[in-house]
């Protein structure tokens, strides 16, 4: 009886398939998009890691990484302890490593000589 009122009701089924769109489009925007982003941002975390840096492990695990490879990260967990985790088992990288530049290096006087331009200290 009720398929028999629907059928004999005549109205289109616009109002009916705009629901359904926007039920699709809802769905992208609530949880495939953000999905698709911390997905790049993981890959992006994963392909920026060097040797050196300190890292978190999604079980919570503190390391160091020593050696890096395609698929795999060897950590130092402990002195002279080491692992080798997945690149995907690297949940953050928590302090990235020291980069020296040599000019900075070179560019620091040292303490021994005089800067140029001002007098030499005398020794009584």
């Amino acid at each position: 009886m009720l398929f028999a009122e629907a059928q004999g009701s005549g109205g289109s089924g616009f109002p009916s398939l705009l629901l359904i769109v926007g039920a699709f489009v809802l769905l992208y925007f609530m949880m495939i998009r953000p999905q698709q982003r911390r997905r790049r941002e993981v890959q992006n975390m994963q392909s920026s890691m060097g040797v050196g840096d300190e890292i978190i492990t999604v079980g919570g695990l503190y390391g160091t990484i020593r050696e890096i490879d395609d698929e795999s990260v060897l950590l130092e967990i402990a002195p002279g302890v080491t692992a080798r985790y997945a690149k995907a088992a690297i949940g953050k990288v928590n302090q990235k490593a020291a980069t020296v530049d040599e000019d900075e290096t070179e560019a620091e006087p040292e303490a021994d000589e005089p800067a140029p331009g001002s007098k030499p200290k005398s020794v009584d």
